[in-house]
This record gives C-alpha cells, sequence and structure tokens, in this order.
C-alpha cells in the first residue's frame, strides 16, 4: 500500500495566517477589517468556551469515579 502524503499534513495545527498587507486598503476597508477580525475573535473565544466546558465535564466524570 503506499501512503500519499500531502503539504497539509506537514504543516503544523498552529500555523499563523499570513498577516494582510494593509498599506494599499482605504480607510473603510481597514475599519472592515478590524470587525472581521473582532468577529473571529469573538468566534474563537466561544470555541474556547466550548472546549473548556467539555474538558470540565470530562475532568469532572473521571474525578468522580475515583
Amino acid at each position: 500500500m503506499i501512503a500519499m502524503i500531502f503539504d497539509d499534513d506537514q504543516d503544523p495545527k498552529t500555523k499563523k495566517p499570513k498577516p494582510c498587507v494593509l498599506d494599499h486598503l482605504s480607510i473603510l476597508e481597514l475599519n472592515e477589517y478590524i470587525q472581521q477580525l473582532r468577529e473571529e475573535i469573538l468566534r474563537v473565544e466561544a470555541n474556547i468556551q466550548k472546549k473548556e466546558k467539555h474538558k470540565a465535564a470530562v475532568d469532572a466524570l473521571f474525578k468522580s469515579s475515583s
């Protein structure tokens, strides 16, 4: 069996996104970009909270069985 290796498999999951080039954006576009970033931050924070709740539930489950 031949294993296929894709570039995505080699990239670390914590790879930082490339920063947006800001020099050519207008003030309106920059403000829209800031809003998009704020929305993304809220989405990430919600995901963190979800994972923290899940971890707490798992920790409680294993702690109570001791």
